[in-house]
């Protein structure tokens, strides 16, 4: 027993030794020191507790407890400062966008009548159910329906349009606690550069959320009226056929203008996207709704032909403000190449050319009526032309716009 205990010391001996030795190798190789608690504690990630049921407490080592959270609420402090902003802003007013669709009766092959369907975008200005859209969306269509966040569908009437700024209202009736309206904001206010969001359908998919920042402001864009929408808003954010009409909005959740519009080869999204300023559609809503369409002030300048040096008045309306001030339209010539032969031609040196409005000078129809309709229909404007040759003021009483 003796011997046996004296070779068991010895075996335990001998690995203590081949230990320590190993251990001497390593530090001299390696350079080995203990870590300090603290180098140890920074290297450690903290463990993570799950979040309690709501309503429930979680129990922390030292047996205290804190009041438990909500999922979302866990979620939230997940995210940094521009990630909460994105999730509280769609939470505010993804509810108030609509998806609209149209039917149109169309000629199709062989004479037959087919239907053509288009989606788009809009968003709830009041709890009375009145909608804003692009007009594009809805032009030739003979149904149009809004579908509200719930699902439910409705049969949505038009109750304004002005193509001029590719701008149309709808209006569904829905129970009021359905109806979400957006806060308009202050497109005035906005500076390149910053952030912007935009909620719509593309391809029909419902509340889609992008992000990007204002790119330029003060672009022009063509409405399908051949007016030059003035004032527009580019942004990068992904616009795609079905975002029309849906609003952008800020940081705060204010709707700062309507997309309308995107540059693209193909058709879709390539970061080059349009919105009609906010303050744009508010000068002209009111109007919108009460009387349908937009009344602006009128010349009563038919037609126009473009040139170098000004625009050509080619005819006046009967009756209207610009004969009643005697603006000079173009004239026939008429003249006698033989007998019983006569030979019309128009006299360009028999009509006005009209330079300016106000004195600030117009080179094309849109500046003309842009000029024009900054007054409000009975102003008197003065109108530059040249006539016989010279320059000449004729003072306008403006009517108004059909």
């Amino acid at each position: 027993m003796k011997n046996g205990k004296a070779t068991a010391a010895a075996t335990v001996a001998g690995h203590l030794a081949t230990a320590g030795l190993t251990l001497a190798l390593a530090v001299m190789l390696l350079g080995w020191r203990p870590h300090p608690r603290g180098e140890i504690a920074a290297q450690v990630p903290p463990a993570r507790v799950e979040p309690a049921a709501p309503g429930r407490a979680t129990a922390e080592p030292d047996g205290a407890t804190v009041p438990g959270e909500a999922p979302e609420a866990d979620a939230m402090a997940d995210l940094d400062p521009e990630e909460r902003n994105n999730v509280l802003v769609y939470a505010s007013v993804n509810k108030s966008v609509v998806n609209i669709t149209t039917e149109s009766e169309i000629q199709g092959f062989f004479g037959l009548e087919e239907t053509s369907t288009g989606t788009g975008s809009g968003f709830v200005i009041d709890k009375q159910g009145h909608v804003l859209t692009n007009f594009h969306v809805i032009q030739g269509a003979d149904v149009v329906r809004a579908t509200l966040f719930d699902g439910s569908a409705h049969a949505a009437r038009v109750v304004g349009v002005d193509a001029s700024n590719d701008v149309a209202v709808l209006k569904v009736d829905a129970e009021p606690d359905k109806l979400n309206p957006v806060t308009l904001g202050d497109s005035s206010r906005v500076l390149v550069g910053q952030k912007i969001m935009a909620i719509g359908n593309p391809f029909g998919l419902e509340r889609t959320l992008t992000t990007g920042i204002v790119s330029s402001l003060d672009r022009s864009l063509k409405a399908k009226n051949g007016r030059m929408i003035k004032g527009i808003i580019q942004t990068d954010a992904a616009i795609n056929p079905g975002n029309s009409g849906g609003p952008l909005l800020n940081a705060r959740g204010q709707v700062i203008g309507m997309n309308t519009a995107i540059i693209s080869s193909v058709g879709q999204s390539a970061g080059v996207s349009f919105a009609v300023p906010i303050n744009s559609i508010a000068r002209i809503l009111r109007q919108l709704i009460d009387e349908g369409r937009v009344i602006r002030a009128d010349l009563g300048i038919a037609r126009v032909y473009t040139t170098e040096h000004g625009l050509l008045v080619l005819a006046v309306a009967e009756g209207g403000p610009a004969e009643r001030a005697g603006i000079r339209p173009i004239q026939v010539r008429i003249e006698r190449v033989g007998p019983g032969f006569v030979r019309r031609s128009l006299d360009p040196e028999s009509a006005d050319l009209i330079v300016a409005v106000e004195h600030k000078r117009v080179k094309t129809v849109d500046e003309l009526l842009t000029e024009a309709e900054k007054h409000q229909p009975g102003d008197t404007v003065r109108i530059t032309v040249i006539r016989e040759g010279k320059p000449m003021d004729v003072p306008v009483q403006l009517g108004r716009s059909n």
